[in-house]
């Protein structure tokens, strides 16, 4: 019988790939993806921290006094790269701008302090005063406001509201003496207004304060003798009855040096113009908006005076309008820092990060990675080898079955060590492997005490020999 049998007919089982080769591609991948996968989260957080915020602006006419701020706070946001935009959106009136941002329709406007206040406005700063002065003509000395009454009187500021805030700080109700109190003419002078043919018995003058102490008309129509600067002595009066007035006190010399006017303190009563936000807005957004317009006061400052000294916003909770926390907690010098503010979602976003780690390194195992074979499936390749060793007649067939039996040992070793192979199963691949070797050894010493039985088996019968049939022939010959 040949060397080749039934054994060499079974072809050897696959080698398994080599492990060392495969595991280092995985690796390489495993570090590439992660690499995306922090690029990926650091991009997402730096959109989300730098993430443009677009802030509306409700505002009266565009050549307004809160129009023109907007529009230079609108620059400066854009010119420094910060991450708010502002969208500008104009009104008929600064009336109608606070009806929009009453309707949730705005988050920022500005307001002064004599108009209807909606109820979710919080003050982010003070933009600017108004004084308002009581203007005699000559040296006519006004005693009170209550003079006035059945006079008339002329209401010198730049917009319709100031008229009505006069009848009502005058107690003025609708009817003939309301008729008395009137607006200016547009471009009307204290001169003109004082003149006997206009018939007013005093000017009501609206103006900013900033505006007041550059404005060198009241120095020139004072040298004239023109008009006369009373004192409101129902100031503290006032400011208790109408919350949204302040008393204000005028110093010497602040709308004229030479002549002095006045020429001792004076009191008065004033308005604010402040920024406001929705109550909403976060103490975030509301604290960074109120920090740029108090850092950048210099650059808001209109040129007619208007905003060129903002104030923080009053802190007091008795204040007209509260400020809001964000801008309260930067005035108190409360604004948390980046990880008092920020702790709570960097822990939450680690436990994040990690639960998604965890997923793409499932992901990634399950995708790159060769499945485990669990040790109890070789048995199956030993146990074969088993089946064929009866068929193994020559000690050559058996070695070939004792190599291969070893190959799928040291294959499973190798396995078990690089994590290609699990652990389960492992005993009974064990005990397949031990009685298989056994089975082996057990055949070599079989064909070695029989090799001459097995050689005689094998060869073929002899020939018949040509004396005998010479025999038989002379047996019949006789």
């Amino acid at each position: 019988m040949s060397a080749e049998g039934p054994t060499s007919s079974r072809e050897a089982p696959p080698r398994r790939p080599k492990v060392i080769k495969t595991n280092q591609q995985q690796v390489l991948l495993y570090v590439v993806l992660t690499l995306l996968l922090s690029l990926a989260t650091v991009w997402a957080g730096r959109a989300w921290l730098h993430n443009s915020e677009t802030l509306t602006f409700a505002v009266g006419a565009p050549t307004s006094d809160e129009a023109l701020f907007a529009t230079k706070l609108a620059t400066l946001l854009k010119n420094n790269a910060s991450r708010f935009r502002i969208k500008i959106v104009n009104n008929a009136d600064n009336a109608k701008a606070l009806a929009q941002f009453d309707h949730k329709q705005a988050d920022l406007a500005v307001l002064r302090t004599d108009a209807k206040v909606p109820l979710r406005a919080r003050t982010l700063a003070i933009l600017e005063h108004d004084l308002v002065l009581l203007l005699g003509p000559g040296n006519k000395k006004i005693k009170s406001l209550a003079e006035l009454k059945k006079k008339k009187v002329a209401v010198l500021a730049e917009n319709e509201s100031s008229l009505a805030f006069v009848r009502n700080i005058l107690d003025i109700p609708d009817g003939p003496d309301a008729v008395k109190i009137q607006m200016a003419p547009q471009g009307a002078t204290l001169d003109k207004l004082f003149a006997p043919a206009s018939g007013f018995s005093a000017v009501i003058a609206i103006v900013h304060t900033s505006k007041a102490v550059r404005d060198k008309a009241y120095e020139q129509v004072a040298k004239r003798g023109g008009f006369t600067l009373n004192a409101i002595d129902e100031a503290k009066a006032l400011a208790r009855k109408f919350p949204g007035i302040s008393d204000e006190t005028l110093t010497a010399g602040t709308l004229s040096v030479s002549p002095e006017i006045p020429d001792d303190d004076l009191d008065t009563i004033g308005l604010e113009w402040l920024l406001v936000a929705q109550s909403k807005m976060s103490a975030t957004i509301a604290g960074d908006i109120a920090r740029i317009v108090y850092e950048n006061k210099s650059a808001l400052g209109l040129d007619s005076g208007f905003a060129t000294h903002i104030e923080p916003a009053s802190v007091e909770k008795d204040a007209f309008v509260m400020a809001h926390q964000g801008a309260a907690d930067y005035i108190n010098d409360d604004t948390k820092s980046f990880m008092d503010k920020y702790s709570d979602l960097m822990y939450l976003g680690a436990a994040a990060l990690s639960v998604i780690g965890s997923i793409f390194a499932a992901i990634y195992a399950k995708i790159t990675r060769i499945a485990p074979e669990k040790a109890g499936q070789l048995s199956t390749a030993v146990l074969d080898i088993g089946e064929r060793i009866e068929h193994a007649h020559s000690l050559d067939q058996l070695e070939c079955l004792q190599d291969e039996l070893e190959s799928i040992l040291r294959g499973a070793v190798i396995g078990l060590r690089d994590g290609t192979i699990s652990t389960d199963g492992l005993d009974t691949f064990k005990l397949g492997y031990e009685f298989v070797r056994d089975e082996i050894g057990m055949r070599r010493d079989y064909l070695k005490r029989h090799a001459g039985e097995v050689e005689k088996i094998a060869a073929p019968l002899p020939p018949p020999e040509d004396s005998n049939v010479v025999v038989v022939k002379t047996a019949q010959s006789a």
